[in-house]
């Protein structure tokens, strides 16, 4: 497990995938899972050392207002143990 956790939520595709590109761009980040929440909101979720994370959320962030509907942003550092095995995998 990483040191952190990020998560980007969008309500369309276009606008997460540019943050998902930016966060990646931005940071040394690995890109954990994309999920599809009905209605047309969207989030990726990244994993990192908690500076990377915040850098990579942060940018995503900016790049998804920029093109679309940003709804929120999110990041966790050192997250219980269990939690990205019962949400995110």
């Amino acid at each position: 497990m990483n040191d952190a956790i990020g998560l980007i939520e969008t309500r369309g595709l276009i606008a997460l995938v540019e943050a998902t590109d930016a966060m990646a761009k931005a940071a040394n980040v690995e890109i954990t899972k994309r999920i599809d929440l009905g209605g047309g909101l969207v989030t990726t979720v990244v994993s990192g050392d908690v500076g990377s994370v915040r850098a990579a959320v942060e940018a995503g962030a900016t790049a998804a207002s920029q093109i679309g509907e940003l709804i929120s942003s999110h990041i966790i550092p050192r997250p219980s143990t269990g939690l990205t095995d019962a949400f995110f995998k």
